[in-house]
C-alpha cells in the first residue's frame, strides 16, 4: 500500500513526456521479464504483475490529464 501511494505521488511530478518514456521503458522491461519467465521460472514471479500494474498506474495518469 505504501509503495503504491509513493507511486502516484512521483507521477505527480512528472511531465507528460516523461510518463511516455516511463511507460515505453516498463512495457519493455516487462516483454524482457515475460521472456525470461517463459524461458525458465522466475524467482518472484510476482514481480511480473507488479510492474504491469504499475504500467497501467501511469496509463491512468496519462488518460487523467488528458481528460483535465
Amino acid at each position: 500500500m505504501v509503495k503504491k501511494v509513493e507511486f502516484n505521488k512521483e507521477l505527480r511530478n512528472l511531465n507528460e513526456a516523461d510518463l511516455k518514456a516511463r511507460i515505453q521503458e516498463d512495457s519493455l522491461r516487462l516483454k524482457k521479464l515475460e521472456f525470461a519467465h517463459a524461458i525458465s521460472p522466475l524467482e518472484n514471479p510476482v514481480s511480473i504483475r507488479g510492474l504491469r500494474r504499475d504500467i497501467a498506474r501511469l496509463k491512468t495518469e496519462l488518460t487523467k490529464r488528458a481528460l483535465a
